[in-house]
């Protein structure tokens, strides 16, 4: 593998080598598996927070996505230089030294991983380890190139945060765990579809095997007819096994079926590609207000709660 020059292509100065560095761990990628990480820590903690743990557990989560994230960059560069909404990435563009991005990766998730060993529990940790290696070593370097079913498995990685939130609470992995897991991985897919359809243009020019370009969008929708199905079934769960209350239930069952409506009806209706879009941008509005939910309409007492 070509490693490339140690000498950036150009150099505007410490801030805009700052801003390069920043820009290569996916801020907004960060800010959402975070805001889906407190929401695991709150449902769990019931109101009763502790807050330097919640703080160090949000620290450990953010370094290690931070890290897969620059891996990510970096690993994906030739197929980033084909897509009209990654070709001007920092590494694609030659502003850093491949080799500085490498090992900035590297620190990220070394420190990330001591945060999480040292200041959590061995859930959080594990799942922390699980999360990095799927995204990395499975998703990105084998099944995101190589298959449609990439998106099932990168799916797993993008449930980890919320999950660690929890078991950095609980110190068990246990039903909520479970169903957390669960929640999660339904939703990805259907959003990372929707991703796939408004860019529908950018990963065929890739030739990124995702659902929409190997079988076509309109079977795209009907795997996200099922998966809003399932998604919605198993948030249902939480309520069931009483450890969110009712208001969610109500909430999620609603959002549920706000979502089925633009995948069903909006999809004659509307261009292809926006359609995608507003799918993708509902699909933000549905986990931010899931998480939200969860933090906050909680019941009293967490099952067979585990003392740390």
């Amino acid at each position: 593998m070509d490693y490339g020059s140690l000498k950036p292509q150009y150099d505007d100065g410490p801030l805009t080598m700052f801003k390069n560095y920043i820009s290569l761990t996916k801020p907004g990628i960060i800010i959402g598996n975070l805001i889906a990480g407190a929401a695991g820590f709150f449902m769990a903690a019931k109101g009763n927070i502790d807050w330097s743990l919640f703080s160090l557990t949000m620290l450990g989560i953010a370094l290690i996505i931070a890290s897969g994230c620059v891996f990510n960059n970096f690993i994906d560069r030739d197929i980033d230089s084909k897509m009209q909404r990654t070709q001007n990435r920092v590494l694609v563009k030659g502003y850093l030294p491949l080799f500085n991005a490498l090992v900035f990766a590297a620190i990220l998730g070394i420190i990330g991983f001591i945060v999480l060993y040292r200041f959590t529990n061995q859930y959080a940790f594990t799942l922390g380890v699980v999360g990095f290696a799927v995204y990395v070593g499975f998703y990105t370097l084998y099944f995101k190139r190589k298959s449609v079913y990439g998106t099932v498995v990168g799916s797993l990685s993008g449930a980890c945060p919320p999950v660690i939130g929890y078991c950095a609470v609980v110190n068990q992995f246990d039903a909520g765990a479970v169903i957390l897991l669960a929640i999660f991985c339904l939703w990805q897919i259907p959003h990372s579809y929707a991703i796939a359809i408004y860019r529908f243009n950018d990963y065929r020019a890739a030739n990124i095997p995702v659902l929409p370009v190997k079988e076509g969008i309109k079977a795209a929708r009907n795997h996200i007819v099922a998966y809003i199905i399932a998604f919605v079934a198993v948030s249902l769960l939480l309520t069931q096994q009483n450890y969110v209350g009712q208001v969610y239930a109500v909430a999620v069952t609603i959002l549920g079926l706000c979502w089925l409506y633009l995948t069903i009806v909006k999809y004659s209706e509307t261009d292809q590609l926006v359609w995608g879009k507003n799918m993708f941008i509902f699909s933000i509005v549905t986990i931010t207000c899931f998480s939200l939910l969860i933090s906050v309409d909680f019941v009293a007492e967490l099952p067979q709660l585990a003392n740390r």
